[in-house]
C-alpha cells in the first residue's frame, strides 16, 4: 500500500489520538520495531482504535505498512486476565494451518518499551459490519458472507489443535458439564428472579448431556463483529480468497480463563458433519 492510499479503516473500528491513559512512548517503541521488523522504513505513526477491547490496540504505520499492536492494559490487574501471550500464541499456531487469522510479527515482555507485555501482528484491511442483518448488502451479498462464516468455523473445528501445538492448551473433557454448571451457577446467582422453564431446563441439562463427543478448537464470541470483511466484498477476481478474515483470535483471552467471551478455548463438543 502506497502513503497515498492510506489504510482501509471501517468507522466502527476507526482511529483516535491516543487516550491519555494509554500513552506509550512512541520514539521508544520505534527504535524498538527497527531491530525487530525488517520491513519498518519510515517515521513510525502510531493510532488508538476505537472500540471496546479491553486490550488497548493501536494502529502502526509508516506511510508504506502497516500493523497492529495489542497490549495488556495498565494498572493492577487479574492475574490471568488480558493475556496477550496467549492471545499471541493461539494466533501464531492458527495462521500455520492457513486459517486466515492475521499473520504475529513478535510477542515482547519487556514493561520498559510500552509499560506492558505487547504482541504485534499484520494489519488486515476490512470492514466490520456491526448490524448483523447487513441492511447495506443485497440477498446474495448477505448469503455469500454468512456462507463463508460458516465455512471459516468449520475450518477451525476441524483444525488438530494438539498437531499445531496447543495440546496443554484449555480445559479438554466435561466440556458441557461445566458449562451447565457455570451458566446455572449465573442464573441462581442473578437478581433476575426464578423463571419457571429455566428452572425445568437446569433439572433437564446435567441427565442430558451427550455420551460420544470429541475435542476441537471452537471460538467464544463468532460474532460479526468479531470479523473482517474483505473490503471490496464481493471478492474482486484479483482477490479469490474468502471475503471473511475472523479477527476472533485478535479478541482472544480477554476474561478470565472461566469465562466464555471473547475467547478462543480448546471445547468439548459432539462432532458434527459440516
Amino acid at each position: 500500500m502506497s502513503p497515498s492510499q492510506g489504510p482501509t479503516i471501517n468507522r466502527a473500528t476507526g482511529l483516535k489520538e491516543i487516550e491519555p491513559h494509554h500513552r506509550i512512548d512512541v520514539p521508544r517503541l520505534e527504535s524498538f520495531l527497527r531491530e525487530q521488523l525488517d520491513d519498518l522504513e519510515g517515521p513510525l505513526e502510531v493510532k488508538e482504535f476505537r472500540g471496546g477491547q479491553s486490550n488497548p490496540t493501536y494502529y502502526l504505520s509508516d506511510g508504506r505498512t502497516q500493523w497492529v499492536l495489542r497490549r495488556k492494559p495498565p494498572g493492577a490487574l487479574i492475574a490471568s486476565a488480558h493475556a496477550v501471550d496467549r492471545e499471541f500464541r493461539i494466533l501464531s499456531a492458527l495462521h500455520a494451518t492457513g486459517l486466515p487469522v492475521p499473520r504475529t510479527r513478535l510477542l515482547c515482555d519487556d514493561p520498559e518499551i510500552v509499560g506492558t507485555m505487547f504482541f504485534v501482528m499484520d494489519f488486515v484491511p476490512g470492514r466490520v459490519l456491526t448490524d448483523p442483518l447487513l441492511p447495506d448488502q443485497s440477498p446474495a451479498e448477505r448469503r455469500q458472507i454468512y456462507d463463508s462464516k460458516i465455512r471459516t468455523l468449520a475450518r477451525l473445528h476441524q483444525i488438530d489443535y494438539e498437531a499445531i501445538g496447543l495440546g496443554d492448551y484449555g480445559k479438554p473433557g466435561n466440556y458441557f458439564a461445566r458449562q451447565i454448571h457455570r451458566w446455572t451457577r449465573q442464573y441462581t446467582q442473578s437478581e433476575a428472579g426464578r423463571i419457571p422453564a429455566m428452572e425445568r431446563l437446569i433439572e433437564w441439562l446435567p441427565h442430558n448431556i451427550p455420551s460420544e463427543d470429541s475435542t476441537s478448537i471452537t471460538h467464544g464470541d463468532y460474532t460479526l463483529t468479531n470479523q473482517i470483511v474483505h473490503p471490496t466484498h464481493p471478492p474482486d477476481p484479483s482477490h479469490p480468497h474468502d471475503p471473511l478474515h475472523p479477527t476472533h483470535a485478535t479478541r482472544t483471552m480477554q476474561t478470565d480463563p472461566g469465562e466464555l467471551q471473547n475467547s478462543v478455548k480448546v471445547q468439548k463438543c459432539k462432532s458434527v458433519d459440516m
